[in-house]
């Protein structure tokens, strides 16, 4: 699909930024001490009861940007204050998190990682700056590109999944799709890279937890998305609520001055999380509200947000020399080269003309097709599906999430409605019709333990042809602080499926949540399970597209789905131990004797009671086709240090359906200054094959790909390599080649 208003790139061009830089440093010079640490306040919906006093802030240059407020007619009244009634006319720039759409809701970003489709991302991303942009909103939160190793953390339906090749690739997208062709176009946003750095290690998958992080690691995983979004043209970062090695986030000079700034010189601004500057009381790095905001600005946080102790403490800090004037000065540089760059000077008003594009039919056309290409099919066991929806005479569906607008749209969705919402039980019937759908829910809601809805579900289940069973997690169950300790379906759901399975009719699983659950058992009961996430607005036609054969699931895993939370963290680029598992070295639980040497146990890397393998790898996903991958070449064997190497491999489509194929292309180093990890992506194509037709895919890579921080620096060692191209990280091609 072609959205013609979406356009490719986004740049600030150096002529633009230089332009900005004079025009900040101009204004900089007129502003007072007040004016500046305005600037660098944030005020929230609610901060002042009293709309009066609200406005008389603005007017006072007593803030330079507010938080969740929206709608054309309230902002626009409230940037001509700005810009009209205060001493320096600086407009506001209204912030809030849109996240994964606006009125339009696409998928949950984990379920459009799943896509691996960049493009598709960056119009998903275009299409919530149109609609949010339309109510005065200028910056958006997001994305969250924060890597995790812990399906209990709740904020893994926010971010991109394990690896940071793919998320990186993403982040790119949403910053360009966000930002859009030009910053000062009033439907962009000023994109936010967050959370920097470290939130999605937080230790046991709690949120606001605490974070150990060695350097290579956060090198060499953690920042990597965070650099993408940078070199995209991300205008500002957003701090981190964890502590990061015995630092705050929001108070830690080394990853913002050092990395972000000497290092990557980014020239936006950074922005604290919710009150995080405060929070560095609690976690017991600074005495009271003056410390904090000390070391807040000494670190380079440079707008505070949800809290207002900048304004209160500031004066005195500088007084006491506790903080200096530069800091000051650069901090507001910042804040106001963004404000330039958006054009709010010069149009700072809403479009309310552009309001008309809301929920346009392209855009609910393009949430479809990414809802469509989020789910994923985990198992398809005889060809279970497609359905036919010639021959079927009727079908059941059953459970509590076939008919959740609001569950479907999933996390930090504040301005989805649920009557945009279209359900797969009403997606089915349109398709159908009413009298071939027995819809029984079964349960109310996903943690619904009452049996009491299971005789007239297995009732409608046994006068069916099939069974699909809409079943997961409800929205509440995911996003921040809703984290869990285990990962199973919840309630009585797993119940409910072994008795539909038992009534020997075919049993369709469709998941829906937000987040990769262990769902072992529920793989084994079912015949065929697509997992759909939260999948947006219009996740049901989406959903029905596929179970009925009009178009053919090619979403693959962007998290590895481990067996239960005793496998975490279980992520695919692990690195190996000196006594790895192998096929033949391991013992699995059952087959231990009653009375047994120690010995044969095996003395390996393994849970006896899970084995050394997750419940299926990162970048799985099946089709209604089959694939065929042969012809690996490589352009040499030998790759010197300033040379490149293309790797080739042909995919052919052997099955009776065109479809889309997700190639992969890992590689290893096989030894290194520090142990390297057992496979890292470094490449991927979503490619449309015909059935019966082939496809040449190629990858080049060059030695900085191979490039990673060692602890000191980052360097590309000499030595073999091993590279495979396939359909996820546990199959493929496989060759080798050295590095000289």
């Amino acid at each position: 699909m072609t959205i013609a208003m979406i356009s490719v790139s986004c740049t600030v061009d150096n002529k633009g930024a230089d332009e900005a830089a004079e025009r900040a440093d101009r204004m900089l010079k007129q502003m007072t001490l007040d004016e500046k640490i305005g600037q660098m306040s944030q005020l929230f919906t609610g901060y002042y009861p009293d709309p009066e006093q609200l406005k008389q802030a603005v007017r006072d240059g007593r803030c330079g940007s507010l938080l969740n407020f929206l709608g054309a007619e309230q902002v626009n009244e409230l940037q001509r204050i700005a810009v009209e009634e205060s001493r320096l006319g600086i407009p506001l720039i209204i912030g809030r998190d849109v996240i994964h759409g606006f009125r339009t809701i696409f998928p949950i970003p984990l379920g459009m990682a799943a896509s691996w489709n960049p493009e598709a991302v960056r119009q998903a991303s275009r299409i919530a700056a149109i609609e949010a942009s339309a109510q005065g909103i200028r910056w958006t939160f997001a994305p969250m590109i924060d890597i995790t190793w812990d399906p209990r953390w709740g904020r893994i339906a926010e971010g991109c999944g394990e690896d940071p090749f793919l998320a990186s690739t993403l982040a790119d997208a949403m910053v360009r799709g966000f930002q859009g062709d030009s910053l000062n176009d009033p439907s962009s946003l000023a994109a936010c890279a967050k959370h920097y750095a470290g939130y999605g290690f937080s230790e046991a998958g709690r949120d606001y937890n605490t974070t150990y992080i060695t350097e290579p690691v956060l090198r060499n995983v953690v920042l990597k998305p965070f650099l993408a979004a940078k070199e995209a043209g991300a205008q500002t970062f957003m701090t981190a609520f964890n502590d990061l090695n015995g630092i705050p986030a929001s108070g830690n000079e080394f990853t913002i001055r050092k990395i972000l700034r000497e290092e990557w010189g980014f020239d936006g601004f950074v922005v604290s999380d919710w009150a995080s500057v405060t929070q560095m009381i609690d976690h017991g790095y600074a005495t009271d509200e003056k410390d904090a905001a000390a070391k807040g600005v000494a670190a380079g946080v440079e707008m505070e947000m949800g809290d207002d102790i900048y304004f209160d403490n500031i004066k005195a800090l500088l007084a006491e020399k506790k903080i200096t004037r530069e800091q000051i000065d650069d901090a507001v540089r910042n804040i106001l080269r963004v404000k330039y760059r958006l054009g709010l000077f010069e149009n700072p008003y809403a479009n309310t003309e552009a309001e008309k594009k809301t929920l346009d039919p392209s855009f609910l056309e393009h949430a479809r097709v990414m809802a469509r290409q989020s789910t994923v099919l985990l198992k398809n066991e005889s060809s279970t599906l497609p359905l036919s929806a010639d021959d079927i005479s009727s079908v059941a569906v059953i459970g509590p999430l076939a008919d959740a607008p609001r569950d479907q749209m999933g996390t930090w969705c504040f301005d989805g409605r649920e009557e945009n919402s279209v359900t797969p039980l009403t997606a089915i019937r349109e398709l159908l019709g009413d009298s071939r759908v027995n819809h029984v829910p079964g349960l109310s809601y996903s943690r619904d333990k009452s049996r009491a809805g299971f005789p007239a579900a297995l009732a409608a289940a046994r006068r069916s042809d099939a069974i699909i069973f809409f079943g997961g997690e409800e929205w509440i169950l995911s996003g921040e602080g809703q984290c869990r300790g285990e990962i199973d379906m919840p309630g009585a759901q797993t119940e409910l499926l072994e008795e539909l399975a038992a009534t020997g009719k075919p049993l369709i699983l469709v998941v829906m949540a937000g987040r990769p659950l262990a769902i072992g058992r529920e793989l084994e009961l079912s015949g065929a399970v697509l997992y759909a996430w939260h999948g947006g607005t219009m996740a049901g036609p989406a959903i029905a597209d596929l179970l009925f054969g009009m178009e053919s699931p090619s979403g693959k895993l962007p998290v590895t789905f481990v067996k239960g939370a005793g496998q975490i963290p279980f992520y695919y680029y692990r690195k190996n131990t000196g006594r790895p598992a192998t096929p033949e070295s391991w013992t699995p639980f059952d087959s231990i004797p009653v009375i047994n040497p120690q010995s044969t146990l095996g003395y390996k890397t393994f849970h006896l009671d899970y084995g050394y393998t997750p419940l299926l790898p990162f970048g799985y996903g099946l089709s209604y086709t089959t694939f065929e991958y042969s012809d690996l070449s490589l352009s040499s064997e030998l790759m010197n240090m300033n040379g490149s190497l293309t790797v080739k491999a042909t995919v052919t489509n052997t099955g009776g359906r065109d479809a889309d194929e997700i190639i992969q292309f890992y590689i290893r180093d096989r030894v290194g200054s520090i142990t390297r990890p057992i496979k890292e992506l470094k490449g991927y194509r979503r490619l449309g094959i015909k059935s019966g037709e082939s496809a040449v895919v190629e990858f080049t890579i060059t030695a900085a790909d191979l490039a990673f921080f060692n602890g000191k620096e980052t360097v590309s060692e000499p030595g073999e390599f091993d590279l495979w191209i396939g359909p996820n990280s546990d199959e493929g091609l496989h060759a080798v080649f050295v590095l000289e």
